[in-house]
């Protein structure tokens, strides 16, 4: 069990523990983890601060990494699109030829993002869907890491983490498949090996949209509350304990 709780604008410790209260209802245990500890904690990732800055060095001082001073508007107004399901539109490169480089030494005050190898096939495979390819700087662009609020990315966070806690298998839902691929080019620049992914199905309401935070009225805690058994709960899902 991981915690991610790095985003402080969204992260609270009554969250996270209503997290591991349903899913322990639901009979799903974990070995290790923010209640249990284990080898490899701390098991919530906002203090876990010192493994993401030791490997955004890095990759500043491999040169793969750049600043960036792009607002959210000037992003908006540029002729990219987000891609898909993709929530992270393809960068316009803007900042990508930055020569200041070396005026920043730590990672607070801009976005720091990964400049992706364009045109190069990212290709793996992926244990549900088969072999699967994505191409740099055109299926996606370069990618935040660390994020000006002084906060690191999923990306950077997913990467290191997984590494450090000798992750072997990752299992997650297909609208993470271009964030495989992006973590793959971040794997590869600090030399970590790859586990295997399986990218399930979606869990979606009777139209057919995928479930988010909106739909409270369909959460494991809501269910619950409705007095509906985590059998049931399991059933409408598809899986089984």
């Amino acid at each position: 069990m991981r915690n991610e709780d790095l985003d402080p604008q969204r992260s609270r410790a009554e969250f996270a523990r209503a997290i591991m209260e349903d899913l322990r209802w639901l009979g799903i245990r974990w070995s290790e983890g923010p209640d249990c500890g284990g080898p490899y904690g701390a098991y919530s990732q906002s203090e876990r601060r010192a493994h993401y800055l030791e490997a955004w060095r890095r990759l500043r001082v491999g040169g793969f990494l750049y600043p960036c001073i792009c607002s959210r508007k000037d992003l908006a107004q540029s002729a990219s699109a987000p891609n898909d399901a993709d929530d992270e539109p393809v960068y316009p490169g803007t900042c990508r030829e930055r020569k200041d480089v070396a005026g920043f030494m730590e990672p607070a005050g801009v976005n720091w993002r990964f400049r992706v190898p364009d045109g190069e096939a990212i290709e793996f495979v992926d244990l549900n869907l088969g072999r699967l390819r994505y191409v740099a700087g055109s299926d996606f662009g370069d990618f935040l890491v660390w994020r000006r609020d002084d906060v690191p990315a999923y990306q950077l966070a997913a990467v290191v983490d997984d590494a450090a806690m000798q992750i072997t298998e990752v299992v997650r839902g297909a609208d993470l498949l271009k964030s495989t691929a992006r973590q793959l080019l971040l794997m590869r620049a600090l030399g970590y090996a790859a586990p295997d992914y399986f990218h399930c199905e979606l869990v979606r309401d009777a139209d057919g949209v995928r479930l988010a935070k909106r739909h409270d009225a369909l959460s494991i805690r809501h269910l619950r509350e409705s007095g509906m058994t985590a059998e049931k709960v399991l059933e409408m899902t598809g899986w089984t304990r």
